[in-house]
């Protein structure tokens, strides 16, 4: 084998024959990094191609039907779609702090065979391996579940062990491996075979051929090749942990998320008590799945029925507070806007948005001052979605008018309603998408009555009903 150095931008990944002050590609000062690449010595680019595979028609090709692994967990399996593919690559990724460790022990431990302490769901018979028995003899082993692989490179074991025995997992059966070279790592997957493999995270890797530090782009990129290169040839499900950046995208960058099969997300506010693992890219389901977690003292507890959670502390009958029925994933949740409208005392009034689009909120306040005539101009208006939940669907657009309209006339919505509906620009209601699986959702949990695009045309309407009830 024959060595050349290329050089790797750490910024952007580009690659370059010769270091250079300035990334060509990304701009970036000082980023090029020195990288070992090896190739055959005297070896003609011809020569590599005796073994191409012939190209096949679709009808020709054998389809082969591979048996999910259920987590045991629901709305993990849920998000992934019904079940963990064998030989595919999930990356998980979030800021840090967030709850990623937490989950995957977790998930490690329900696989193993050891049912979570905060999971209401049975172990898996299905997964479970046959018992080896021997005429007149006892059982050898009993595997329940695959074989789950946990390699950290972030904690040691005692470390892992201490945040186990807090979440009640210290009895898993899961194969723990403290490790940061990533082809010490490739050798055992190889070794063991394991059926589940968590890498906690890709970040801390590093390969023996690269000269950079850990957590640059060519490190990330190299360790995540040969892992997915193993994964593939082992069957082997991998979960990948990667961190946010500040800049709120994966680091690695984007390179990393192009390589798996599945990106799902882990979002939340650190001091609010959900967590949402929303999918974002998944060649084996839908992206518009969900699973929905509460952060308790041991670790990440499943919420079956969210809208429920979301809305016990609601306080009735007060102004500026609306529920909202909305789509999160494929399923309907019940969420609780609330606005407060005061005067304010500087010279350009403040908007202060949590949970919700910060632009749909303008849109909504311009909406209302323009249509019907609320002097929001010498207010600040503050919007906030109760829960930590953050809301993308347009169809909270009529919950947050209402809740601004209802605080800056300190009139409360009257009990049991329900709005939803986008507002556009004149001021109409347009409809969404599943609007009757949220009037069901609302109606299922006691709301008597549900605004709707399908019953009022325009948001003016909508507040004339209101100013009806209230006399």
């Amino acid at each position: 084998m024959k060595q050349k150095s290329i050089f790797i931008c750490q910024s952007c990944g580009n690659e370059a024959p010769k270091w250079a002050g300035k990334c060509s590609f990304c701009g970036e000062w000082n980023s090029l990094v020195e990288t070992a690449s090896l190739t055959r010595s005297g070896q003609k680019t011809g020569s590599r191609r005796k073994k191409l595979a012939d190209p096949q028609k679709l009808s020709e090709v054998k389809k082969t039907n591979l048996a999910r692994i259920k987590t045991g967990l629901s709305e993990i399996d849920r998000v992934l779609g019904a079940g963990v593919v064998p030989g595919s690559v999930i990356l998980l990724a979030g800021e840090p702090g967030i709850g990623k460790s937490t989950l995957v022990l977790q998930l490690a431990a329900a696989i193993s065979g050891q049912r979570s302490v905060t999971s209401d769901q049975p172990l898996a018979t299905s997964d479970r391996r046959p018992v080896i028995r021997k005429k007149n003899k006892k059982p050898i082993t009993d595997h329940r579940l695959p074989i789950t692989l946990y390699i950290s490179g972030e904690e040691s074991l005692s470390q892992i062990k201490i945040r186990a025995d807090r979440l009640g997992a210290e009895k898993s059966e899961t194969l723990f491996l403290s490790e940061i070279e990533v082809e010490t790592i490739c050798d055992q997957i190889e070794k063991i075979k394991p059926k589940i493999a968590i890498i906690d995270s890709i970040q801390t890797l590093v390969s023996e051929d690269l000269s950079g530090p850990a957590g640059s782009v060519g490190q990330v990129r190299e360790a995540a090749m040969r892992l997915i290169r193993v994964a593939k040839t082992t069957q082997t499900a991998l979960f990948l942990i990667g961190h946010v950046t500040k800049g709120g995208i994966i680091a690695g960058p984007k390179v990393l998320e192009h390589m798996v099969d599945v990106v799902v997300t882990l979002e939340g506010e650190k001091l609010a008590n959900f967590r949402i693992l929303r999918s974002v890219k998944n060649r084996f389901g839908a992206t518009s799945e969900v699973g929905i977690f509460e952060m308790t003292d041991r670790g990440m507890k499943e919420v079956t029925n969210p809208s429920k959670v979301l809305l016990e502390k609601r306080v009735e009958k007060t102004p500026g507070s609306v529920v909202v029925p909305v789509i999160e994933g494929t399923r309907p949740i019940l969420a609780e806007i609330q606005a407060l409208v005061v005067p304010t005392q500087l010279p350009i009034p403040r908007r202060v948005v949590q949970g919700i689009s910060y632009n749909r909120v303008q849109l909504v306040a311009a909406v209302l001052t323009k249509k019907l005539g609320l002097p929001l101009g010498g207010q600040d208006v503050m919007v906030n979605v109760a829960g930590g939940l953050k809301i993308e669907d347009p169809g909270a657009d009529l919950g947050v008018a209402l809740a601004i309209y209802s605080s800056f006339k300190d009139i409360s919505l009257p009990v049991g309603w329900a709005v939803f509906g986008e507002v556009g620009l004149l001021g109409e209601l347009r409809s969404v998408f599943q609007g009757d699986r949220r009037i069901k959702e609302a109606k299922r949990l006691g709301f008597t009555k549900v605004i709707s695009p399908e019953k009022f045309s325009s948001v003016r309407e909508v507040v004339s009903q209101i100013k009806l009830q209230a006399s």
